[in-house]
């Protein structure tokens, strides 16, 4: 059967009104049955008025009698009378010995009592001779009914919209239970455990999103299968190219021994060490991208830090200025002293290449609040604002308009912002007003170490 779901809830929500309507009909009569006789405590003091009046009645006492009926009166401000009814036959008819028994002039005290008539009825008790009626109004404290407007109200407003809101809440579980799994089985997915599977935990159900369940499945298999290869891929393919760049140097190093300061040699040199780099950082970012990890195991300073990696810096660029800005101490803990060390010396090398000769690259470190900012700024010629995302993708390659002294190939950038978001922390790019290019490295600030 096509469209399972949409029949199960039009059958559900059927159910649940004609249930509700046939409900509220029920309770309303039954509440309506039960609240129209008078409370039995009032019975009892309109029989004992009764009694009083009989007992005084018999005796002949009429002056107790009269007295005893204007207190009545004034005790329950309504209207009491004994009355002797005279009826008498016309045109040769007869009255039944039933009739002369059930006649009343009034209601019985336990009759029911119509909720919707706004004056009150005469209650009648007939004495011991079937001939006296002692009648009085319905005094308006006895009267029955007295929260019948708002039970009503209550019945049929209040009482439909919960059990309208029971049904929706069995409707809205019913659809919202597997789309919670397959939120859950997402969000796995995303984390990298491609083994998740939805369809077998949804037991026998079999409807439209049953099937989107075994879509999803059969989707998270491919997508798993797919990852597993370019995995294994960028594996193979970065550890084979070490044997091929190990043989190189080899020969390479034998080729230096022969022919010192060969300016081939030596560029040969410098690429190899590029290529090595290249694969060890795609490696690091291959890892970093499957396995998502989260990098917060160490305590350090990133005062400290920042000092060593300088200094190799300044070793290694000896024709740049390198001018620090840093607190005395700026303690950080639940990091990585490895990737944060890594990332900031990618984006400093980063800085130095571009900036010419004799140029210098500012390194700053402030906090605000909560959070380390680390600034990095070049005298380089800046970057044309529609790459300041393209920069951070791997391999992407920057035209000669944009970076004219390095046009930049590789995962340097890629794999910087990739390790400091993995220890908690964000990597963004901007140009400076007038030259010259920054970095901004933030950092949470999560807890302080002994210092």
């Amino acid at each position: 059967m096509k469209r399972r779901l949409f029949w199960k809830l039009s059958a559900v929500i059927v159910a649940g009104t004609v249930l509700l309507f046939w409900l509220i009909h029920i309770l309303v009569n039954k509440t309506e049955q039960h609240m129209s006789f008078i409370d039995e405590a009032h019975q009892q003091t309109l029989y004992e008025y009764a009694a009083r009046a009989e007992q005084l009645y018999i005796s002949g006492d009429d002056a107790q009698l009269a007295q005893w009926l204007q207190t009545i009166r004034e005790k329950e401000d309504t209207w009491v009378a004994l009355v002797q009814p005279k009826i008498e036959p016309i045109a040769g008819s007869q009255l039944s010995d039933e009739f002369r028994e059930r006649f009343r002039l009034g209601r019985s005290i336990d009759w029911k009592i119509h909720l919707y008539f706004k004056t009150n009825p005469v209650m009648d008790v007939v004495f011991a001779d079937g001939i006296t009626h002692f009648l009085i109004t319905l005094p308006q404290r006895m009267r029955p009914g007295t929260y019948w407007l708002e039970t009503n109200l209550f019945l049929q407003l209040a009482l439909p919209m919960i059990l309208m809101a029971m049904n929706s809440i069995i409707i809205y579980r019913h659809v919202m239970s597997p789309l919670r799994q397959l939120e859950r089985a997402t969000q796995a997915i995303s984390q990298g455990h491609f083994e998740v599977r939805l369809r077998n935990s949804l037991g026998r159900r079999n409807d439209e999103i049953a099937a989107l369940a075994e879509t999803f499945d059969s989707m998270v298999e491919r997508i798993g299968k797919l990852v597993q290869s370019q995995r294994h891929l960028t594996s193979d393919l970065s550890h084979e190219l070490r044997t091929p760049l190990t043989r190189i140097e080899l020969a390479l190093s034998w080729a230096e021994q022969n022919t010192p300061d060969s300016p081939p040699l030596r560029r040969i040199r410098e690429e190899c060490q590029q290529m090595r780099q290249l694969v060890e950082d795609t490696l690091s970012l291959a890892w970093l991208e499957n396995e998502q990890p989260t990098l917060q195991t160490d305590d350090l300073d990133l005062t400290d830090l920042i000092d060593s990696i300088v200094d190799n810096a300044r070793f290694e660029f000896p024709h740049h200025r390198l001018e620090l800005n840093l607190p005395e101490h700026a303690p950080l803990s639940h990091s990585s002293d490895r990737a944060l060390g890594h990332a900031i010396e990618n984006i400093i090398r980063n800085a130095l290449s571009h900036t010419p000769l004799g140029g210098t690259v500012m390194v700053s470190l402030l906090q605000q609040q909560e959070r380390y900012l680390i600034h990095v700024d070049d005298e380089g010629p800046g970057l044309n604002s529609k790459y300041l995302e393209d920069i951070f993708k791997p391999f992407f390659r920057l035209g000669r308009v944009s970076r004219q002294h390095h046009q930049g190939f590789g995962v340097g950038l890629s794999l910087a912002k990739r390790q400091i978001e993995a220890v908690g922390g964000q990597l963004k790019a901007s140009n400076h007003e007038f030259k010259g290019f920054r970095m901004t490295i933030t950092l949470p600030v999560t807890s302080s170490f002994a210092q």
